[in-house]
């Protein structure tokens, strides 16, 4: 039964339907493997063990009467503390939502249950979801996979944990400038950034509305298009093998290798060499308009979330985690007119943007430019805090900017990731090619 634990959630779905796994043995599995955990309360916030074995003895019910509802009708999943949960508690990461108590489901976990999943609990995440880094002195800071002396990533930091630790076959996060991508990325999982408003946010505590995305942190693409099926609550794409044989790649130069590490580095470049012997044509491509647009970000981000949480915050400032109350606050000094102006500007990047990347399957560049740091030293140091954050979110903040879909996949050096980026609303076809891109990966 250990190995279930490390399973994806197709195969455990596969297993379920052959008979060979009972979702309730399944589900009290993980349930025990989250008590014995010893990062058990650095990771999930709350254990919904109840609900669980409840929902897996209904999904055992189903397949002894031939009735599942889908291929992971049985499989325990996490859940990112800010999706609204009936009567257990919602605090997005933060003491201002102290015991937050929604009465009823988030409509994508609503939608996850119709089609058999099952719900283990919620997990932690960066304060009210306003870091890339995971560090949250406040509720609980996952450790990252590969040091537990670093962090995870944010802001769905337990999202990620709790599948890369063994203890939820995929995790539900958000992604409003990286947020699901980079805790993928750290933690070697794979993380779909979906198209701003193709996913349901209702009953999903907001960030800066206009950027939210709700997406999978999973071990593999067909869970990744398995979970997204799930979470709209329709039938998933055909998984079948694709080949990267004349697929068209294009690297975007500007920006992305701005400051890059070296392992970063080394292991997109270790992934660029398998994608090319596979057949990819990968050209290198610039956009000026990218450059323009990342200025942008700081404006825009910050006064959507400021906007948004303002009177909360500013009620009680002091229960905040200082570093996260101080980014909020920047959306202070952002004039109305200042920040009506930056979208109209980032409308005209964007249609730039989509006319000089039209002519190919996808455009790629590292998921991250920097490895896990320290969790000690950004919590003692400011300065390295913001610069840190800063560029974590820099190469995933792209495709915020730009509204595309984007897959980060582990390239096979831990803690780094390749970032596949599709045009707006082209999942089913940037999950295919992000299936052949995992075959040449392996």
């Amino acid at each position: 039964m250990d190995d279930w634990l490390t399973k994806s959630a197709a195969d455990l779905g596969r297993g379920i339907a052959a008979g060979e796994i009972d979702p309730v043995a399944l589900t009290q599995t993980f349930l025990d493997a989250i008590d014995a955990h010893a990062h058990r309360d650095r990771i999930y916030a709350r254990v919904t063990a109840r609900r669980a074995m409840a929902e897996a003895q209904a999904a055992k019910q189903r397949a002894k009467l031939g009735q599942r509802r889908s291929l992971l009708d049985g499989v325990p999943i996490s859940w990112k503390d800010l999706f609204d949960t009936a009567d257990v508690a919602t605090e997005a990461g933060s003491a201002l939502l102290k015991d937050r108590t929604p009465d009823r489901d988030a409509q994508v976990l609503r939608n996850a249950t119709s089609m058999g999943l099952i719900c283990l609990g919620k997990t932690h995440m960066t304060e009210l979801a306003f870091s890339g880094l995971g560090l949250n002195p406040v509720t609980g800071s996952p450790p990252n996979i590969n040091d537990e002396n670093n962090v995870s990533g944010g802001s769905s930091s337990g999202a990620a944990t709790s599948v890369a630790f063994g203890l939820a076959a995929a995790g539900i996060g958000s992604d409003t400038g990286g947020s699901v991508r980079i805790p993928a990325c750290w933690n070697d999982l794979v993380g779909l950034k979906t198209t701003a408003g193709r996913v349901s946010a209702q009953g999903v505590v907001p960030l800066c509305p206009k950027f939210d995305t709700v997406g999978p942190l999973t071990r593999t693409v067909e869970d990744a298009a398995l979970m997204l099926a799930a979470l709209e609550g329709t039938a998933p794409i055909d998984t079948a093998p694709h080949t990267l044989e004349n697929r068209t790649f294009a690297i975007l130069d500007t920006c992305a290798f701005d400051d890059i590490r070296d392992q970063p580095r080394a292991g997109f470049q270790s992934a660029q060499t398998r994608l090319q012997d596979a057949g990819a044509r990968i050209t290198h491509i610039e956009v000026p308009e990218v450059a323009e647009a990342m200025t942008l970000a700081s404006p825009l981000f910050t006064a959507e979330a400021y906007g948004t949480w303002k009177d909360v915050i500013e009620a009680n400032p002091d229960a905040m985690f200082p570093e996260i109350l101080q980014r909020f606050r920047i959306g202070k000094t952002v004039m109305a007119a200042d920040y009506v102006a930056a979208w109209q500007m980032l409308d005209r990047c964007r249609r730039a943007y989509l006319k000089a990347t039209a002519g190919f399957d996808a455009v790629v560049i590292p998921s991250c430019p920097i490895m896990p740091p320290n969790a000690e030293r950004l919590a003692k140091d400011h300065d390295y805090f913001v610069t840190e954050n800063l560029l974590t979110l820099r190469n995933t903040r792209i495709g915020n900017l730009m509204g595309l879909c984007a897959v980060t996949l582990p390239t096979g050096l831990p803690s780094t990731g390749i970032m596949l980026m599709g045009a707006p609303n082209t999942e089913e076809r940037l999950l295919r090619l992000s299936l052949a891109a995992e075959a040449a990966l392996a």
